[in-house]
């Protein structure tokens, strides 16, 4: 009685772990998909998920806030809303900077923005324009920058996600197989009962 408490008790905390991963893997998953895909339809624009754009940050130009090998999140935003002390990412060239914004100006009579990263001793050459305007930085998660790049990846997508959301689909498929033919066993055992009762019960009346 003992090991089939146990046994149910780990069939549940498994189903719940593949639930739990499943969960986690499948916005990733898509995520990554709509990044990818935007990025082929776009290819001259930064592809977002919601708004939401992630960058890899490859200098410690805005240390101690962000390191370089950070993974950083920006939203879009009306640049127009932004004010001193925020902190953007903006394209400058092929490239996407992220700076803190140090001053609002303006030039030829548009608005623009003075930057500088906050392990820099200067602000920054170039002013930036509201067009250059990526997002405002939201959040970041260290040192995983390369490996979102390689999730990006086909390569990355397949290890990362694609197997482990297969084995999951394959594990409860296989549960769920496993638990209908298990009831089927039992519905065979209380049928076969049902005929054994059955019979007894005919032939103490035959007597």
């Amino acid at each position: 009685m003992k090991n089939q408490v146990k046994r149910s008790l780990i069939k549940k905390l498994t189903s719940i772990a593949g639930v739990v991963v499943c969960m986690v893997l499948a916005p990733i998953l898509i995520m990554n998909l709509t990044i990818v895909i935007k990025s082929y339809i776009n290819p001259d624009k930064v592809p977002d998920f919601f708004g939401i754009k992630p960058f890899v940050v490859v200098t410690g130009s805005m240390e101690p806030v962000i390191d370089g090998g950070d993974l950083v999140f920006t939203k879009t935003v009306d640049p127009a809303k932004l004010k001193a002390n925020d902190i953007i990412s903006f394209k400058s060239g092929n490239s996407v900077i992220t700076h803190r914004i140090a001053e609002l100006t303006k030039k030829n009579g548009a608005p623009v923005f003075i930057t500088q990263g906050d392990a820099n001793n200067t602000k920054d050459e170039d002013l930036v324009a509201y067009p250059q305007i990526e997002g405002v930085y939201l959040f970041k998660i260290s040192r995983l920058g390369n490996l979102a790049m390689f999730m990006q990846t086909p390569a990355g997508m397949l290890i990362f996600v694609g197997i482990p959301l297969c084995a999951f689909i394959i594990y409860d498929i296989i549960r769920r197989r496993l638990a209908a033919q298990k009831e089927r066993l039992k519905d065979s055992k209380a049928k076969a009962e049902i005929e054994r009762l059955k019979a007894e019960l005919a032939e103490s009346f035959q007597n």
